[in-house]
């Protein structure tokens, strides 16, 4: 059962990761998707109160991916939590 809720919490990562890398590269990402996974971040970023550090990483992308609705932000704001979730998916995922 541990496994199963590690790799969905790794598909929401994954998914998330997939719309700041669209909002990289210049690709509309559809307000709907980016607010669902924004979230789901936002509720998986809830675990640190549980004592999870790296849960600060899902909520301070829930913030920027949904600042990044309404502003432009700069790249490296983009760059850097698509990054790391790409990478807390990957290990999930292993």
């Amino acid at each position: 059962m541990g496994a199963f809720l590690r790799r969905i919490l790794g598909c929401i990562d994954l998914a998330a990761a997939a719309a700041f890398l669209m909002l990289t590269f210049g690709m509309s990402v559809p307000y709907q998707f980016a607010l669902f996974c924004a979230g789901l971040l936002f509720m998986k970023g809830l675990f640190v109160f549980m004592g999870d550090i790296l849960s600060y990483i899902d909520l301070i992308s829930s913030i920027l991916l949904i600042l990044s609705i309404f502003f432009y932000l700069p790249i490296v704001l983009l760059w850097v939590p698509a990054f790391l979730l790409l990478a807390k998916a990957t290990v999930s995922f292993i």
